[in-house]
């Protein structure tokens, strides 16, 4: 009498195809892709210019933080897989590292043209604050100074926005100091606020930015408190400063 032995089924695979891109849209942290986009077009609106500026302003800047969420979980995926971090599709293992290189090259060859669309000064601007996003995830947002690379692509930001106009021929000028050094402190407070929900995950690993710093020390509601009242203060600081001295000079 002979007896078989059961080959195991064929493994499948755990995402489908579908679930594959959802998960790969979440690598590219879309609500703050789509918020930062949003403002973005409403400054552009809020300066008089035609609808068509709406838009492409604020396609570009959607597409170059799309592009910085995936960097920004590329290369954290080795600490992420270490502290087991909650939400993070490549970490999880359900998106493969080489589809979400594949998807940052496609986003980065529809970055350039809409940048420059804006104008080559404004252009430039906003992919260099591809590269501030770049240099922030590869050496600064795990140390004291997390929040340079915030403080400076806000700021860019109000640039591009000021610079910008349509077509490559367009030249705006330079933001209002006071709107641009408002926004640089903004940029500072929303890096508080994003930081605040992963504090315990973060305190597992090698991360030690600023905002787990000073949560350490203050207590992580205390920090929040502090920092959602600032955020208002300086949003109302900003309107201010658009309604009396304008945005670009």
């Amino acid at each position: 009498m002979s007896t078989s032995v059961a080959t195991p089924p064929a493994a499948t695979p755990t995402t489908s195809r579908l679930g594959q891109l959802r998960a790969l849209l979440r690598a590219t942290h879309p609500r703050q892709a789509v918020a930062v986009a949003l403002v973005v077009g409403v400054l552009v609106a809020l300066m008089g210019r035609p609808p068509r500026e709406w838009l492409v302003s604020a396609a570009a800047v959607l597409v170059v933080q799309l592009a910085l969420g995936l960097v920004d979980d590329l290369v954290d995926v080795t600490e992420d897989t270490q502290t087991q971090a909650a939400g993070k599709p490549l970490a999880s293992g359900a998106v493969p590292r080489g589809n979400a290189t594949y998807a940052l090259a496609v986003l980065l060859l529809l970055a350039v043209p809409l940048s420059l669309q804006n104008g080559i000064v404004a252009g430039s601007v906003l992919l260099g604050t591809f590269v501030v996003g770049v240099v922030h995830d590869r050496w600064l947002h795990r140390t004291p100074l997390s929040f340079v690379g915030w403080a400076l692509t806000f700021a860019m930001l109000t640039a591009f926005v000021s610079y910008g106009g349509w077509g490559r021929e367009a030249d705006g000028s330079a933001p209002v100091t006071a709107f641009a050094v408002l926004a640089a402190v903004l940029g500072v407070l929303v890096h508080l606020l994003v930081a605040l929900p992963d504090l315990v995950t973060d305190n597992r690993g090698t991360v030690r930015h600023l905002p787990l710093r000073i949560a350490l020390r203050t207590g992580a509601p205390r920090l929040f408190a502090v920092t959602v009242v600032l955020t208002l203060l300086v949003l109302g600081a900003m309107v201010w400063t658009a309604l009396t001295a304008g945005i670009a000079r």
